[in-house]
């Protein structure tokens, strides 16, 4: 397999100043009516295909009757040989934002992702000989890195309590390991991953209001759990006072019923209703 391979071209300033002898040579001899200067027109033609600007950040594959001769990626003006191909690939980052594609994750949960990839062309040689078209390269394959990615690995831990890592929660291990794949699928071609992260990741559309119901309810719970433990704890420290300061002596039945009242007023959705016990404490 041959490799990138570097090299230098012919200053284009000194091959147009031969260019310009040539044309005045042949004026010259048109003039004394030398018809010789006829066969300087195909020379002079051969020799103007030859010239070839390189841009920054462009690179110029040279191929002579279908054998690799080099790349020029030094930017200027330059001459090459008239009978080299010339094919001309651009060396600068590129960025590519896949549309949402519908994938089933590792739960089987039918979900929307897509991903933006900044990457360039870094070994000329493979980017025009390894592969058919590399910029469809790059796109087929980052699909693929996607879906294979997202089956790996549930859009939650919902259902899933032994997954340590998933989309929603761990992005930047999931945006690690997802540059880490693209980049195994897309050295073959020549190219360098420069950054890829999920920029949309969403439940698809037949599942999102179920969905959205079960994190609502799980957020519920958990901010019940909360309030839960702040109620018992206000209880035991209202009960613990009370009985420090001698301020009031339950005995059990009512220690129970206070209990009871406290953690119904703590725990309420709406406020309490006082009721004024004009009494005594047992009736």
């Amino acid at each position: 397999m041959k490799e990138e391979k570097i090299i230098s071209a012919q200053s284009g300033y000194i091959h147009l100043l031969v260019t310009l002898l040539i044309v005045a040579g042949g004026v010259f001899m048109i003039t004394q009516g030398n018809l010789f200067a006829l066969a300087l027109i195909p020379i002079l033609l051969l020799h103007i295909v030859g010239f070839t600007v390189v841009s920054p950040n462009k690179a110029l594959v040279l191929v002579l009757f279908g054998d690799y001769k080099g790349t020029v990626i030094k930017n200027g003006f330059f001459w090459v040989n008239p009978f080299f191909t010339k094919s001309k690939i651009s060396l600068r980052a590129a960025n590519l934002e896949s549309k949402p594609i519908k994938v089933n994750d590792k739960l089987g949960n039918p979900i929307m992702i897509s991903v933006v990839l900044v990457w360039r062309v870094k070994d000329t040689y493979r980017a025009s000989f390894d592969v058919n078209d590399f910029e469809e390269f790059v796109l087929i394959q980052s699909e693929t890195a996607v879906r294979k990615l997202a089956s790996a690995y549930p859009y939650d831990t919902f259902d899933d309590d032994e997954a340590d890592v998933s989309l929603r929660s761990g992005l930047e291990d999931i945006n690690h390991e997802l540059e880490r794949e693209m980049q195994d699928r897309l050295t073959m071609a020549g190219i360098e991953v420069i950054e890829a992260r999920i920029n949309h990741l969403a439940y698809a559309s037949e599942i999102a209001g179920a969905m959205l119901q079960r994190q609502q309810a799980t957020a519920i719970v958990a901010a019940r759990l909360k309030i839960v433990e702040g109620a018992v704890g206000m209880v035991d420290m209202a009960l613990a006072e009370l009985s420090a300061k001698n301020i009031v002596d339950l005995d059990p039945e009512k220690r129970a019923a206070m209990v009871s009242n406290l953690m119904v007023v703590l725990c309420g959705d709406k406020n309490a209703t006082p009721v004024v016990n004009t009494g005594t404490l047992y009736n």
